[in-house]
């Protein structure tokens, strides 16, 4: 199994921080944005990753993680993605180097608490298909929510008026090797983008779309609110450095 970690994209939500740096090179406490995805998945046992960056700045990544071996891998994978054409687009510019394993796709500015470990392995045992992570958030009106039956996903329903659950759809993403022809027949959204919302919705049209539950917290890095949230977060607990396996 490969990973990809998502970094493009012009952070134009950090103005003016980002006018000089890409924003998963911000620092979250004492570490940049990049090395927490980065350490989600080397705990989680995947060691071939590739990181999809995007901007002006998209060398400075180079520079920082050079063949990835603070992270104790043997080399670290690049591409760049022109423009804002969406996570999807982002994501389809890995096909090649996939070679038809199976991938596991963090959002770069995700940070979580715990590890997915053990989603992971569930994901490789699993026939196939997809996997979504999940966790109970209190403003679920503010994310995709997911509609749940036993242990499939039937439905994601965006920034709901009336959420079915509290359980928001995170960034992290685990896909069989049918999501690059996936990605190739997609239509571009009225953003202009390949929505990473209408692969998942292949997947449970496909009933193969499987979920699992965040525990420990979870949070993203993309506003100014979020980002003192997730140094807090960090500050005082750590994070991918529990023991408790997911």
């Amino acid at each position: 199994m490969k990973g990809v970690i998502l970094a493009g994209g012009l952070g134009t939500r950090l103005y003016p921080l980002t006018k000089i740096t890409n924003k998963h090179l911000l620092p979250i406490f004492d570490r940049p944005m990049i090395y927490y995805p980065i350490e989600a998945l080397v705990k989680a046992g995947i060691a071939d990753i590739m990181i999809v960056t995007g901007g002006k700045k998209s060398g400075d990544f180079l520079s920082l993680l050079g063949n990835g071996s603070d992270f104790g891998l043997k080399h670290l994978n690049y591409t760049y993605q022109k423009g804002e054409g969406g996570i999807a687009e982002a994501l389809g510019l890995c096909a090649h180097w996939a070679a038809g394993e199976e991938i596991c796709v963090i959002l770069g500015d995700n940070i979580i608490e715990k590890n997915i470990t053990a989603a992971v392995r569930n994901f490789r045992e699993q026939d196939g298909g997809a996997k979504i992570m999940l966790k109970e958030v209190h403003d679920p009106e503010r994310f995709g929510v997911a509609d749940l039956r036993g242990d499939k996903v039937i439905g994601i329903e965006e920034k709901p008026r009336n959420p079915s659950s509290n359980l928001a759809v995170i960034g992290i993403y685990m896909y069989d090797a049918r999501v690059f022809q996936i990605i190739q027949e997609l239509e571009p959204s009225d953003r202009g983008e390949l929505e990473i919302t209408d692969v998942n919705n292949w997947y449970i049209r496909d009933s193969s779309m499987t979920y699992e539950v965040l525990t420990g917290w979870w949070t993203d890095a993309g506003t100014f609110d979020s980002l003192r949230r997730a140094a807090n977060l960090v500050a005082e607990g750590g994070a991918n450095h529990g023991e408790k396996e997911q």
